[in-house]
């Protein structure tokens, strides 16, 4: 049997648009539901929901049922303070895509990159469990590290004065702008939208799409999606599945129910 090719990594690097969706209910069956929903990949959220290995090893599952999603994790620590053993831990449950939040500089991103491939191009221990299906892939050890793809979250204006050098960092495959911390690091907590954020954002994209890497991002807002599309991101998730429900349920139970209001947090992104 042959490592899997990564179609994610693939569509980047064929600067092929990728329409994904944020998973943050960290359970299995609800996750299966989204993954039959047509979405290029799925967020599996370490970071801000309550995920552990083994429901995150549970939601990957489910999501390869359907060839036509693409599981991405994110991880829970960022800074540069990851560490090996929680990206090996990832990438030895099978998931070929991880995405990083918090990434500032790029010796933090070339940390990473190091941790995440096996010898002699890094330092990832070797054992490879799910991800080389208990050695029914061979070849896993060699082919490896050709299919993991990094993305690392910009949410700082110190990342933003690194955008250049983390994207020229061999092995990272695409910078996600993170809306809601980098607001908050511009002075705007709570508020991504204000004018002088989405021109930061706007300024950002065209930067990382200039350097020839992948750029994401996150929004609900269909208009602010397509706006980031055509400024060149090739990764956008264009909502969260938490934030689906609220609203959904908020909207339902407000056509019966008089003082039922839609909240502000219900539109919350991150």
């Amino acid at each position: 049997m042959q490592t899997p090719v990564n179609p994610f990594k693939q569509a980047l690097a064929d600067k092929r648009a990728q329409i994904g969706l944020w998973v943050g209910l960290a359970d299995h069956y609800t996750t299966e539901i989204c993954a039959g929903a047509g979405f290029d990949w799925l967020l599996l959220d370490g970071e801000h929901s309550p995920n552990d290995l083994r429901t995150l090893l549970q939601q990957a599952q489910v999501v390869a049922a359907y060839p036509a999603s693409h599981a991405i994790a994110r991880v829970p620590m960022g800074h540069g303070n990851v560490g090996q053993m929680l990206l090996k831990q990832y990438l030895d449950l099978g998931l070929q895509t991880l995405l990083v939040p918090m990434v500032d500089t790029a010796d933090q991103a070339r940390n990473i990159v190091r941790d995440m491939r096996y010898p002699p191009d890094g330092v990832r221990g070797m054992g490879g469990a799910r991800g080389s299906r208990w050695g029914r892939y061979p070849n896993y050890a060699k082919e490896a590290n050709e299919q993991i793809c990094l993305l690392v979250q910009a949410e700082s204006q110190l990342a933003l004065d690194n955008i250049e050098a983390i994207a020229a960092v061999d092995g990272v495959h695409g910078i996600f702008i993170g809306p809601a911390d980098l607001s908050a690091s511009l002075g705007y907590a709570g508020n991504s939208g204000h004018p002088e954020v989405q021109k930061v954002i706007d300024e950002t994209i065209k930067r990382i799409v200039n350097t020839g890497k992948a750029a994401g991002i996150l929004t609900p807002d269909e208009a602010l999606a397509r706006h980031y599309l055509e400024l060149g991101a090739t990764f956008v998730a264009v909502g969260l599945d938490n934030n689906l429900l609220a609203r959904a349920t908020t909207a339902l139970a407000a056509k019966f129910k008089s003082g039922v209001t839609l909240t502000s947090q219900q539109g919350k992104t991150y």
